[in-house]
């Protein structure tokens, strides 16, 4: 029987899963420059609309922790189809809504659904590939995934501008229809049915259990997860941080996710050069070290400078760079201990980086919004909890045995 791969070449595969991983940011992005008119419209305050975005975080961190265990059981391609005509559905509602309290129900649909893709896709990766052809395949994904967060604002606010919110809600049902097609006919199954692993109680509780207390699981987790929320602090302050702060119009997000999304792509497609020809401590480590000189500079960019552009978005470049020149071989650090389980390994990876994004926004944003150089701030303390965690990490692979 021919290997998945013979069927797809890697570009077309990274292409797919990478859209897969997208849904999720996409349906964040996309309505960010709507929070205005969605208060309006539904007669709400602006953290009732910024709940709007909690609940769908905490729904996916919720339900990301099931995604890879039930794929394990049933096959990728299957639970994927299925994920994606209930996102859409989900999205149907959201368009629909005629109170604050119904689109806090539909997001949250939306949330318990849209994880299956960045779940399945990294799950997809190791079923398909070890080692560098595996940090490559993940670095090609992050590239492609890079762009959807900086399109999708642009897209919102424009869509905001010409016709409202609910059309913004609307463009994603269209989005998930077509990438369900696309699945449908192109996405091939990548775990063979004697490699399925059971849904038993006692197994599961054994299995999550030696995943959620692995000291080394748990340390490459917390470094994807704080290093992202460095990052991510600014997407969830996007309102706050270039409305308010820097006076811009709801059709000018690309100011914050344009370097943002392009640090991205340049981290992801040095992460793809360097793979098996750079070990993955020394990458991690290169991308530490562009992302402490990005978070020293914005710290004395914004003591130094009042508000305003390009200074205030600048750093975010370097910062993105060196966050996704580290996050493929980190993430392939956490899922590699566990092969025989690699949908269930990626579901609480996922998870414990959903739940500290759910936390960010219910907690972290609203507190570090207020001013450009609070968010500096919570940048570099982000980042360096996460420079220790890949530390003590690093550690752990040392130690004998």
């Amino acid at each position: 029987m021919a290997k998945p791969e013979k069927a797809a070449s890697t570009r077309g595969i990274a292409l797919l899963l990478a859209s897969l991983a997208a849904l999720g940011p996409f349906s964040i992005d996309t309505y960010l420059p709507s929070f205005p008119d969605i208060a309006a419209s539904l007669g709400a305050s602006q953290l009732q609309v910024q709940q709007t975005l909690s609940v769908y975080l905490l729904a996916f961190a919720v339900m990301t922790l099931w995604h890879g265990a039930i794929a394990d059981r049933f096959g990728r391609r299957r639970v994927i189809l299925i994920a994606l005509a209930l996102f859409g559905l989900a999205s149907v509602g959201c368009t629909l809504a005629n109170s604050i309290e119904q689109l806090w129900f539909w997001r949250a649909m939306q949330g318990i659904t849209a994880g299956a893709g960045i779940v399945i896709s990294r799950a997809i990766v190791r079923d398909l590939f070890e080692g560098p052809a595996a940090q490559r395949l993940m670095a090609q994904m992050t590239m492609m995934f890079a762009v959807a967060p900086a399109v999708a604002p642009v897209i919102g606010g424009w869509l905001q501008s010409l016709f409202g919110w609910r059309v913004v809600f609307a463009f994603l049902v269209l989005l998930t229809g077509a990438l369900w097609l696309a699945c449908w006919k192109l996405l091939p199954e990548t775990l063979p049915p004697e490699k399925r692993q059971s849904l038993r109680p006692g197994y599961l509780g054994r299995t999550y259990w030696r995943v959620l207390t692995s000291p080394a699981f748990l340390f490459a987790c917390a470094a994807v997860s704080l290093n992202f929320a460095g990052f991510f602090i600014y997407v969830l302050s996007a309102p706050m941080f270039l409305m308010t702060h820097l006076g811009l119009p709801e059709t000018a997000f690309l100011w914050l996710f344009g370097p943002a999304m392009g640090g991205m792509l340049c981290g992801s497609w040095l992460s793809g050069r360097l793979a098996g020809k750079l070990a993955q401590s020394r990458t991690i480590a290169l991308g530490y070290a562009l992302m402490i000189a990005a978070a020293v500079v914005n710290l004395g960019l914004n003591l130094a400078l009042p508000p305003g552009l390009p200074w205030s978005v600048l750093p975010l470049f370097g910062y993105t760079t060196g966050m996704a020149l580290a996050m493929p071989s980190l993430t392939l650090l956490a899922l590699d201990p566990f092969p025989a389980q690699r949908g269930l390994a990626a579901s609480c990876q996922t998870f414990f980086q959903s739940g500290f994004n759910s936390l960010s926004a219910a907690l972290i944003a609203p507190a570090l919004w207020g001013s450009t150089l609070n968010l500096a701030l919570g940048m570099g303390g982000l980042m360096l909890l996460g420079g220790l965690a890949a530390l003590a990490h690093q550690r752990l692979r040392l130690l004998p045995g």
